[in-house]
């Protein structure tokens, strides 16, 4: 216990739980005993059966850290530990301190506009310090100081680059759009991922920028034509809603509402405002969309058929879960390499739960090791769907209901189409979209012709 000598010669002595009322009681402790407190405990808990108190478990010495973490850096309860979990104890140290550290401000070259080498000569002659972000990408640059505003300068008004998060490029490198494709970029405003996806194409094909916050769409509209996207068209759908808006897309981008755990630095609110329930519902519509995404896919793509997902948390429940219950609830798509050099393996376990081993090929990134946002990437690609073989077909068949015409319109030969049996169909459709806008309505059609024709 002599290593756990302060500067005065005292030990340290892990406070019982009616002592750690007394303090809330008296207003709390000093921030630097706090501060202490922590280090002898992750100092005993990295070597507990030297360091620890007799007595002592290491359940206590835990539940005593994550209370000086909250007190410290001003977590709730609840996110203190989930955040805690994830990570060995000294680590997690390391992560909570980098939340509380800026990320540095970097900027996306637009190839469309200019190239690079020629972007960071113009800033350098206008006063700002900048250099190159990293190897893994041939676009990015870091901005380290400027003595003009970054986000106002005369290239930045012409479309030369997009004020940009460096993790933020990592769906898009991901994703590897083609040219003269046909991509969705599910949740895109203000669109920085949408405008690098049309560099990417070199305005060829198109990119659909959708998102489901109408005035969102503003800043969006504003980036596009500012960089000069020009195959760009802009939406305003719910996710939810593809395919059945549209859907045959060669690749499709879904970065997903999220929690905000990977960007504290960037608002701090997110440490006292989530609760249980938040990731509850965060997961639940986030593997909504993950499904709607892979059905807007054309799984028949020459060039495509992938899906990237991605968020800008760290918690397993919005990113390794979601995926997981993607290839579970989908068996015609498969998980593949991102593409991505850099950034941690995902979870394949995870306290008790097991995922699919393929979840090793999705990445995760942190602050305290990559500089940059906490951010989650997984890449999928989408498969015809299976067809029944034919000596299962007839048991199939039976097991479903399906009749024998059935089958046979919905195989390889030629499908016969009734436009007069669709129609009731498709006015019973208009009159539910008109009565979502508050338009006024038609009278229903007889329930007698939305019967199939025998």
């Amino acid at each position: 216990m002599d290593e756990l000598g302060d500067a005065d010669g005292e030990l340290f002595q892990l406070p019982t739980a009616e002592e750690r009322e007394a303090s809330k009681a008296n207003g709390g402790t000093d921030i630097l005993d706090i501060q202490r407190r922590m280090q002898m405990c992750v100092r005993v808990l990295g070597n507990f059966k030297k360091l620890a108190a007799n007595g002592r478990s290491r359940s206590e010495y835990i539940e005593q850290l994550l209370a000086d973490i909250g007190s410290y850096y001003g977590y709730n309860d609840f996110l203190a530990e989930k955040l805690f979990q994830l990570f060995p104890v000294s680590e997690a140290i390391d992560f909570f301190e980098a939340n509380e550290v800026p990320r540095p401000v970097t900027i996306r070259t637009n190839t469309l506009r200019t190239r690079r080498r020629d972007l960071a000569q113009a800033l350098i002659n206008r006063g700002v310090n900048l250099e190159p972000i990293g190897k893994w990408t041939n676009v990015g640059l870091q901005v380290f100081e400027s003595t003009v505003p970054i986000g106002a300068t005369p290239e930045y008004l012409a479309g030369h680059y997009m004020l940009q998060a460096a993790s933020s490029f990592l769906p898009v490198i991901a994703l590897s759009p083609q040219p003269n494709e046909r991509i969705l970029d599910m949740a895109s405003a203000p669109g920085g991922k949408a405008t690098y996806i049309s560099a990417l194409m070199q305005n060829t094909g198109v990119v659909f920028a959708n998102d489901s916050n109408k005035a969102r769409t503003k800043s969006l509209s504003a980036n596009v034509h500012r960089l000069g996207c020009k195959n760009v068209v802009i939406s305003a759908y719910d996710g939810r809603e593809f395919p059945k808006v549209m859907g045959g897309f060669d690749r499709v981008l879904l970065d997903a509402p999220c929690s905000g755990t990977g960007v504290i630095s960037k608002d701090p609110s997110v440490k006292i405002n989530k609760s249980f329930r938040d990731f509850t519902l965060l997961s639940h519509l986030q593997k909504q969309l993950v499904l709607c995404a892979i059905d807007s896919v054309n799984p028949e793509s020459r060039t495509g058929g992938y899906v990237v997902y991605s968020t800008c948390s760290v918690t397993v429940e919005e990113n390794e879960a979601v995926v997981d219950y993607a290839l579970r609830k989908r068996p015609n798509i498969k998980l593949v390499d991102t593409g991505l050099e850099f950034g941690r393996e995902g979870y394949t376990k995870y306290r008790g739960k097991v995922f699919s081993d393929k979840l090793s090929l999705t990445k995760r990134f942190y602050p305290h090791v990559h500089n940059m946002d906490g951010f989650f990437v997984a890449k999928f690609k989408v498969e015809k769907r299976f067809k029944i073989a034919n000596h299962d077909e007839k048991d199939v068949r039976s097991k479903t209901g399906i009749t024998s015409a059935e089958g046979e319109q919905g195989g390889d030969g030629d499908n016969v189409f009734d436009s007069d049996e669709d129609k009731p169909y498709l006015e019973e459709n208009k009159r539910r979209r008109m009565k979502a806008k508050g338009l006024r309505v038609p009278p229903r059609v007889s329930t007698q012709l939305l019967a199939p024709s025998a």
